[in-house]
């Protein structure tokens, strides 16, 4: 009996270790052949490891940076880019270290991704003359959590999530409740102890049928914000919330409402 409660033991250690080492390329499913975004998406070189598209806005609209899921890249979210083009609103998409176009650029990870994020928001104010006030973020499933973070350190006006988390160890832990998740995990993402910092609106659109990431979570993030309105569309899943008519009006009526484009966000640390 105890050689038996033994080797179980060892396989379950060797089951952690296994998750732990391998945890990245299940965090990060980059892909690694890079399309280029139809037009009239530009792609911009915000540093020689990182590319970003970028459409300008309309005078006086805002400008809309998303943040995209963990197994896309930057072309995938033309479909937001089309959804914001009609009220005039510029659009931008900051690929990820690893991902796509930026596949030779490193190895994708939490601080990676964030360092990225935060150069390409600078490049868009410093480079490209698109005011602050007018930047709104966008994250879908991986990406709220950088976008979280990023609302958190000053940057947008507003805050739009698509299918959000309150942390990846709360979602790995679902995905695998036999193993120690929240001890294994690296990188951690954690926008339920960042939210109560955002002080800008914020927007939740989640899908009740989200297979991957449980509309529960997106509640409960949206109650950790200041200012936050959660939206339930009730035959959504987690990767076709762009189908829906109903978030199509969500996300056009937020953009156009009171500050969208004029509320000044609080300056970086």
């Amino acid at each position: 009996m105890i050689e038996i409660v033994g080797v179980v033991l060892a396989g379950y250690v060797a089951l952690c270790v296994l998750v732990f080492a391998a945890q990245r390329s299940l965090v990060f499913p980059a892909p690694k052949i890079g399309r280029m975004p139809r037009a009239p998406l530009d792609v911009v070189w915000v540093s020689p490891e990182t590319p970003m598209i970028f459409r300008p806005a309309r005078a006086g609209a805002p400008v809309v940076v998303h943040f995209h899921g963990n197994g896309e890249q930057i072309a995938d979210a033309t479909w937001l880019a089309d959804l914001v083009e009609a009220p005039g609103a510029g659009f931008a998409a900051i690929e990820y270290p690893g991902y796509g176009l930026a596949a030779a650029s490193g190895e994708p990870s939490e601080e990676a991704l964030l360092d990225a994020a935060e150069r390409g928001l600078s490049h868009l104010v410093d480079e490209l003359g698109v005011a602050r006030e007018r930047l709104v973020l966008s994250g879908h499933s991986l990406g709220t959590g950088i976008a979280v973070e990023m609302a958190r350190r000053g940057w947008g006006a507003r805050v739009l999530l698509l299918s959000p988390y309150t942390s990846l160890p709360d979602v790995g832990a679902r995905v695998f409740p036999f193993l120690p998740v929240r001890l294994l995990m690296r990188d951690r993402f954690d926008s339920a102890a960042r939210a109560p910092e955002v002080r800008a609106p914020v927007l939740i659109v989640h899908g009740a049928h989200d297979e991957l990431i449980p509309a529960s979570l997106g509640r409960a993030l949206s109650t950790r914000f200041p200012q936050a309105r959660f939206v339930e569309i009730a035959e959504a899943h987690h990767n076709d919330l762009p189908s829906f008519v109903e978030v199509r009006d969500e996300v056009r009526r937020f953009l156009a409402e009171d500050g969208a484009a004029r509320s000044t966000p609080p300056a970086r640390p």
